[in-house]
């Protein structure tokens, strides 16, 4: 067998850790201090054989048979993951403090914000976060798809891409505002395509299936009623025509909903998930139990916009109102027993730091296991991926990703990636 070679200089190990190795044609042995996958115990002294872009065996060290031509890569003292998934991304996005979203909506031309995705959708993989459901491109029209297709093409670097193109908003509801605008200025940029009645939301929905989009979003509440508001957008009749087109299509609807009314008239329409959700009640929580709708509960954007817009400064301050109200419906849909992924509404904070949204999950209630869980295997059977992606099995794609300790028992451990492969292909490794 090959063994990589620990006598590489510095800066030679600082280039391989950054840039993609060309497919394997022959076979590539793992050899972690230890495996963890959803639902089993953490093995250690386990080995993981990969073939193409497949996982061929997994198991005990002694028990995987590599063939004599493999490449080895040793990873001492890692915990080898499935790689880390993130469904509630928005790669056309980069921090509040940096640009103000009005200002990235209004003044960044599309090709800009563009060419700053792929540079995030990059610092993501790298962070190992291999898989990312992008929920709007707020602004960049269908860019989102574009972007797909040069990942899967291998022109660019960034995790597999499930993408929503331009989300629906209910007309006059959603930013940059009307209210904030001239009113005898036309055609202003909108964060997301504009609908009013069934006729438009059924048209919408059809045109962005028709673009490419894996997933339909729609906002069913927002910031417009008086002085700024959260209030439901909307009817129950346009939510439940936007649903069964959607779901006609063959493809899921997420919605962004943080009052108990907007997430009710969701969860009743049938959406697949909930985002946000901050105002959820106890019966909201549990109709969406019933429902078998998800939840994505993006508690580290909380933390972003106190830190932007309130003064607070993490492991100084006290949370603000929004984030203890996050905490509060994290609780509740713990509780009535909702399933929870992992989405944390990266790109209100910086790319590449999505393990901020697991270390907020475990702060809030979860075990670092299921906080894991949340980010792998819960995420894939959201996205319908189950048969393929979440888990370290024999069969499954070539997701993985490794980090320095033990994060079922320290889930800041997933801030230490050393390891990353995705689609057989790897991009870090020590």
């Amino acid at each position: 067998m090959k063994t990589t070679s620990a006598r590489w200089s510095a800066g030679a190990l600082a280039f391989l850790s950054l840039v993609p190795l060309a497919a394997h044609a022959g076979s590539l042995l793992l050899r972690p201090a230890q495996v963890w996958s959803a639902g089993e115990p953490l093995h250690g002294g386990w080995a993981v054989l990969i073939e193409g872009n497949r996982i061929a065996a997994v198991g005990p060290a002694a028990a995987v048979s590599a063939p004599p031509d493999a490449t080895v890569i040793d990873l001492p003292g890692a915990t080898l993951l499935p790689g880390l998934m993130d469904i509630h991304a928005h790669l056309f996005l980069h921090p509040y403090n940096e640009t103000l979203w009005n200002d990235q909506v209004l003044k960044e031309p599309v090709p800009y914000r563009t060419l700053r995705a792929e540079v995030q959708a990059r610092a993501t993989l790298l962070a190992g976060f291999t898989t990312l459901r992008d929920l709007g491109t707020e602004g960049a029209e269908y860019a989102d798809l574009s972007l797909k297709r040069a990942i899967e093409e291998r022109l660019i670097e960034g995790p597999r891409l499930f993408v929503a193109t331009r989300a629906i908003v209910a007309t006059g509801s959603y930013g940059p505002a009307p209210r904030g605008l001239r009113p005898d200025v036309c055609c202003t940029p909108q964060g997301a395509e504009e609908a009013s009645g069934v006729a438009e939301v059924i048209r919408a929905v059809r045109e962005q299936a028709g673009r490419g989009a894996d997933w339909i979003k729609v906002y069913a509440d927002y910031r417009w009623g008086p002085e700024g508001a959260q209030q439901p957008t909307f009817s129950e009749e346009e939510l439940r025509a936007l649903v069964e087109t959607a779901h006609s299509s063959g493809r899921p609807v997420a919605a962004h909903a943080t009052t108990a009314e907007g997430m009710r008239r969701a969860v009743q329409a049938g959406v697949d998930t909930i985002e946000h959700g901050f105002n959820g009640t106890p019966e909201v929580f549990r109709l969406m139990a019933a429902r078998g709708v998800a939840y994505l509960p993006t508690l580290t954007a909380e933390e972003a916009y106190g830190e932007y817009f309130e003064h607070y400064l993490p492991g100084k301050s006290a949370p603000t109102p929004g984030m203890e109200q996050a905490k509060s419906a994290f609780g509740e849909a713990l509780r009535a027993g909702v399933t929870i992924g992992c989405g944390s509404d990266v790109g209100v904070f910086a790319h590449g730091t999505n393990y901020r949204e697991l270390e907020w999950m475990v702060r809030d209630g979860m075990t670092p296991l299921q906080a894991l869980t949340a980010a792998t295997a819960t995420d894939a059977r959201i996205l319908r991926r189950e048969s393929v992606l979440g888990r370290v099995r024999a069969g499954m794609l070539a997701d993985l990703a490794a980090v320095a300790g033990d994060p079922t028992r320290d889930i800041a451990a997933v801030e230490h990636v050393v390891f990353v492969m995705k689609d057989g292909v790897v991009y870090r490794r020590p």
